[in-house]
Order: C-alpha cells, then sequence, then structure tokens
C-alpha cells in the first residue's frame, strides 16, 4: 500500500509544480504589463508637458526676425537725434520702442527668455561664436553680440551670434603691439 500511495502522490506533485509554474510566469507577465502600462503612461504624461510647454516654439522663431528688425532700427537712430527731431519723428521713435518693448514683454510672458548679454559666460547651447577678440572681459566670456539668442525652458530657439573674448585688453594690445595688425580668429 505505501507503494501506492506514493505512486499516487507522484502524479499529483507534478501537475502542482507545474501549475506553480505556469502562475509564477503569468505573474511574471502580470508585473510586466503592468510596467509597460506605467512607462507608456509617464512617456505620454511626458510628451504632453513638453507640448504645452513648447507649443510656441516654432510662431516664436516666426517673431524672432521682427523683434532683430525693431532693435536694429532703433540702434541706427544716431545719439541726440530724438532731441533735433520734430515731433513727428519723435513720436514714431516712441512707438518703435514702445513696440520692441512690448513683443519683448510677450516673450517673455510665454516664457521666451532672451540670452546673449556682453559678460555672460559662453556655453555652446546657447551661443554660437563667430569671432573670438582680445577685450576687456575675461577668457571665455562674450564680448560682443551679433545678434540675441532666445531659449523657450531649458530647449535653445535660436542661438545668439557672439564673439568670445580671448582675455587681456583690446586696448592695452593695440598699445603693446604698434604697427601689427589685429588678428581675430573666425569660427563657422
Amino acid at each position: 500500500m505505501n507503494e501506492e500511495s506514493d505512486a499516487q502522490d507522484q502524479p499529483e506533485a507534478a501537475p502542482a509544480e507545474a501549475l506553480e509554474a505556469e502562475l509564477a510566469k503569468a505573474r511574471d507577465d502580470m508585473l510586466r504589463a503592468l510596467a509597460e502600462v506605467e512607462n507608456t503612461r509617464r512617456r505620454a504624461e511626458r510628451q504632453v508637458q513638453d507640448a504645452r510647454a513648447y507649443a510656441i516654439d516654432r510662431f516664436a522663431a516666426d517673431l524672432l526676425p521682427v523683434a532683430d528688425t525693431l532693435g536694429r532700427a532703433l540702434s541706427a537712430a544716431p545719439e541726440g537725434w530724438r532731441e533735433s527731431a520734430d515731433d513727428g519723428l519723435r513720436n514714431l521713435l516712441t512707438g518703435l520702442e514702445l513696440t520692441e518693448r512690448s513683443l519683448l514683454e510677450a516673450f517673455s510672458r510665454n516664457g521666451l527668455k532672451r540670452v546673449g548679454a556682453k559678460g555672460e559666460t559662453f556655453d555652446p547651447n546657447r551661443h554660437q561664436a563667430v569671432a573670438q577678440i582680445p577685450s576687456s572681459e575675461p577668457q571665455g566670456a562674450i564680448a560682443e553680440v551679433m545678434q540675441p539668442g532666445y531659449v523657450l525652458g531649458d530647449r535653445t530657439v535660436r542661438p545668439a551670434m557672439v564673439a568670445v573674448s580671448s582675455g587681456g585688453n583690446a586696448t592695452e594690445d593695440a598699445k603693446e603691439e604698434p604697427g601689427e595688425s589685429q588678428h581675430v580668429d573666425i569660427k563657422i
């Protein structure tokens, strides 16, 4: 009889082990599926947040030339021009200044920030170096800004075009090397 009961226990043990293995596999598959669903949910949330944050990216890039043109128009006005101009011309200049200020405030309200100020440390992610020049700024700092750049959140919409300081004072260099021409490294 012992042999019969041992024989009966073995067939029951084999299906129980097989069922436990299937159960463990099913649990593993379920946990993997749940992890994949959670990863998909997180990815979708991140994409929605990015879409909200960067929705104005293209529109802002299209408006940047307008801001540049307004800035160039205002910088083209010679010193003392406002005082010697008639009322109409003075009003036009004031209107241009107000328009530029309004545009920059709209950029700011929507998270678009101007970058590339003189004296700022050069950052290749936000600035495009077009030249390296001697200046009174420390080496690696922005010495001149040719065109301001703009960032939206942590994304660069347009890098600032800048000249980077090679260190040393430009006027001291000119005094030390009379008769020699100044060299400017242009990097494109």
